[in-house]
């Protein structure tokens, strides 16, 4: 039978008659309108704002976290049980091995700090402006270029060896010319950062190119409308913005470059003094059948690129601890 009341009067009735009976304490197929749902209206009782998450996480079955966390554990393992083996071993070498490291490693380990500096310098004089190239200014070949600048990273060491040896060697492309005038690259401690700055440029270059795009252009346009020169621009605005990336850049660039090893030893050969860096007199000691020394060696590149890798990630910007995660 139809109402007589007007629509206000119904509508107040039916408000009230809502707030009498609220829809928490109807059931979840009363409440929501949809058979089969739970409470809150969503499938086995979660509410809208969970969007049913379990307690292993996001999107995660609780049957499906068992084999995840076995796979995940898995590559910690195989990731940490080298490390800590070597962390063993070198723990447990004897003392007179200690003191052959501590006599071996000093003049190795000078040599890679003068030459990994000199090969920094390089990259950072010569990759900064390549990567503000790439990051903005659109040009014919810019993705040849992009790929060329990444080749090293994934070029075997050996290859890149031989290819700069080819390049700069004395019957080199440009080796032969070069020796023309008196000057010889190969086995000398140029080489040494010659072979650092090709296999590590690419790190840096990678992350001051993302550390540029990632400037806003309204800082810098409105910057140039106040007056500022395109120059005043970049020293002021552009490259404070972008050094967090330039800064992890060139941190992981200078790790690239201490552990270098196989385009050194090719290109620039093992001579003590000269271009026997940290990686080299480990490989020499471990052929020469001195293990011990070659794990304390060993160990103390470990220790450098812990502290590498803590710079880098603080530099970045990261603001987990290394312990967190």
């Amino acid at each position: 039978m139809a109402s007589d009341d007007p629509p206000e009067t119904a509508a107040r009735a039916t408000t009230a008659n809502d707030a009498q009976h609220p829809a928490e304490d109807l059931p979840g197929d009363e409440r929501s309108g949809f058979a089969g749902t739970g409470p809150r209206g969503t499938p086995g009782g979660e509410s809208f704002g969970t969007g049913g998450r379990s307690r292993w996480g996001p999107g995660v079955e609780s049957w499906r976290a068992a084999p995840v966390a076995v796979a995940a554990a898995l590559l910690v393992l195989f990731l940490a049980v080298p490390l800590v083996a070597l962390i063993w071993r070198a723990a447990g070498a004897s003392s007179d091995a200690g003191s052959s490291a501590i006599s071996a490693a000093g003049q190795a380990l000078a040599l890679s700090l003068v030459t990994t500096g000199v090969s920094l310098a390089v990259i950072l004089a010569l990759g900064t402006p390549l990567a503000y190239v790439l990051a903005r200014w659109p040009f014919p070949g810019r993705g040849v270029v992009d790929t060329l600048v990444d080749l090293p990273v994934v070029l075997p060491p050996a290859v890149a060896g031989i290819a700069l040896l080819m390049a700069f060697g004395r019957r080199g492309l440009l080796g032969e010319p070069l020796a023309g005038v008196g000057i010889a690259l190969p086995f000398t401690t140029a080489a040494v950062v010659i072979a650092q700055v090709f296999v590590s440029v690419p790190f840096y270059v990678r992350a001051a190119k993302g550390g540029f795009a990632r400037v806003e252009r309204d800082l810098e346009e409105a910057a140039a409308d106040l007056g500022a020169t395109p120059a005043r621009v970049f020293w002021a605005i552009t490259l404070p913005l972008a050094m967090p990336s330039l800064a992890a850049g060139a941190v992981l660039a200078w790790a690239r470059a201490l552990g270098e090893f196989g385009a050194t030893i090719l290109f620039a050969g093992n001579l003590a003094g000269t271009t026997r860096t940290m990686p080299l007199e480990i490989y020499g000691q471990y052929s020469g059948g001195d293990l011990d020394v070659a794990l304390i060696l060993s160990l103390v590149l470990l220790g450098l690129s812990v502290v590498v890798l803590l710079v880098a990630r603080w530099l970045g910007g990261r603001k987990e601890t290394w312990w967190s995660g």
